[in-house]
Parts: structure tokens; C-alpha cells; sequence
């Protein structure tokens, strides 16, 4: 089974073509093929199926197992692997979202990720305890929660992260996003993936930081976003629209060995 790794301002996914699968891509299968020990390690999987020139259908999946609705970064990557195979500069996703349009100049990929929503399914508030004192709902057709801090940096993540991200108020789960202003265009962001943990940097996480630090008056777009892998730049528009640009890579190509592939049938 091939593969390609690639990295996007540290965001690891593993991109793997359809015709390419040996087995079916079950939650366990998945987990194991993430495992930073036990597989190929990643921030989750891209499987891309063709739908013509520069055209492919994406799914997104979480190192848990579970599916993504959308990823700012793992888009980024769609388009700069079919990019660089088809010998493009354009090319068209269809995520479970929908379509989404991305460019590619040099080493740096630009998505159109469509328009923000400050409310939506995923975000269902019944009273009692809110998930944090003040925060900004963000969809960008997968949850995020918003949360300003001063104290970005000294942040134990996996100690406040899991219960925001299954707080009753988001059915789905959530994203988990702390940013800071630093003054203009700038905030510095970390984040809590749903279904990943701590990751090096979020392109959906850093689009909605973005759109609640616009929202909230707190910085100028375009938004540069200061990751722990790296600067994303969001470009947010009166109406909330947000085109995402950063840099994506590959890291490597692969292929599992035979009894790496025979062991998943067991899962």
C-alpha cells in the first residue's frame, strides 16, 4: 500500500490514493497506521479518489479513526500533492463540506475555505455550565471553539482540552482553539484537534481563530497566525469568507511493508 507523507506548517497527513488501499479503512485500521510507534505516524489520512484532471474527491479521516468534515491544512495538502502529480497549479477538492478551490505557487498552497458561520448544529447551548467563561463558536464546516488567552504559552492542553472538546454543548465534538493578540495582524495560536489532541498547528484552527479575533476586534485581516510548526496567513472578508495560505511539503514517499499490510487485516 503507497503512500506519501507530507507536512503543511507541521500538520502531518499520510495521502494515499483510493486505488491504492488494501483494505478498507476501518477506525482501528486507521489508528494503527497513525501510531506514531506502531505505523507510519500522522495527524491523520487523506484519501484521495479521482474525478478528473486536477479533480479529486477527498476523505478526511482523524488519527482516532474517526471522519473530519474538514481540514484547513489537510486540504492544503490535497491540493499540493495533485498539484504536483498532475503537473497543475489549480485543482478542485470534493470534501465532505464541499468543494473547495485551491492554488498553489512555489512551496506555498492557498485554499478558498468558504465562508465562516458563528452558529450552526454543531453548537447546541441548553444552560447550565458553559464550556469556558468566554468563547467564539466558529464552523467552517467542522467545529472549532474560540477561547482568548493571555496565558496561550503556558497552557497544559491535554489537561483542559478533552473536556471542551466533549462538552454536551457540541453534539460532534469539538476543535479547541487558545489565541493571543500580538498587536495588528498577528495572534498566536495553539490547538486542540478533535480526534488528534495537541497538534503542531491547525489550517481550520487557525481560520477560525482568525475569524474570532476579526469578529472580536482583536486583529486586522489578513491574520497572520503564529503556530508551533509555523505561520499561516487568513485572509477573512467582511462576510466572514476565508482563504488560507501556507506552505505544505512533502516529507516522503512509502510504501507498508507486506506484513505490516497483513497485520491491519487483523484489525
Amino acid at each position: 500500500m503507497r503512500f506519501e507523507k507530507w507536512q503543511a506548517a507541521g500538520n502531518a497527513y499520510l495521502v494515499i490514493e483510493s486505488g491504492d488501499l488494501s483494505h478498507p479503512l476501518t477506525p482501528a485500521r486507521v489508528v494503527r497506521i497513525c501510531h506514531a510507534d506502531l505505523g507510519a505516524g500522522s495527524d491523520g489520512i487523506l484519501v484521495l479518489e479521482p474525478v478528473g484532471p486536477g479533480h479529486v474527491r477527498v476523505r478526511i479521516l482523524n488519527p482516532d479513526g474517526s471522519d473530519a468534515e474538514f481540514s484547513g491544512n489537510g486540504s492544503r495538502i490535497a491540493v499540493g500533492y495533485v498539484a504536483d502529480r498532475d503537473g497543475r497549479t489549480d485543482v478542485t477538492l470534493e470534501t465532505p463540506k464541499g468543494t473547495v478551490a485551491g492554488t498553489v505557487e512555489g512551496d506555498s498552497v492557498t485554499v478558498d475555505a468558504g465562508p465562516a458561520a458563528l452558529e450552526g448544529p454543531d453548537h447546541r447551548p441548553d444552560g447550565g455550565e458553559p464550556p469556558a467563561p468566554i468563547y467564539q463558536f466558529v464552523s467552517l464546516g467542522n467545529p472549532h471553539c474560540v477561547i482568548e488567552s493571555e496565558g496561550v504559552d503556558g497552557l497544559d492542553l491535554a489537561a483542559v482540552g478533552p473536556a471542551i472538546e466533549r462538552h454536551r454543548w457540541f453534539p460532534n465534538r469539538t476543535n479547541v482553539e487558545f489565541y493571543r493578540p500580538l498587536g495588528g495582524n498577528d495572534i498566536r495560536m495553539r490547538v486542540w484537534e478533535r480526534g488528534a489532541g495537541e497538534t503542531l498547528s491547525s489550517g481550520s484552527g487557525s481560520s477560525a481563530a482568525a475569524v474570532a479575533a476579526v469578529v472580536a476586534e482583536r486583529a486586522q485581516s489578513p491574520v497572520t497566525v503564529h503556530t508551533d510548526g509555523g505561520e499561516l496567513v487568513v485572509a477573512v472578508d467582511e462576510s466572514l469568507h476565508v482563504r488560507l495560505t501556507g506552505p505544505a511539503q512533502r516529507v516522503h514517499r512509502g510504501e507498508f511493508s507486506p506484513a505490516f499490510t497483513a497485520a491491519l487485516e487483523e484489525l
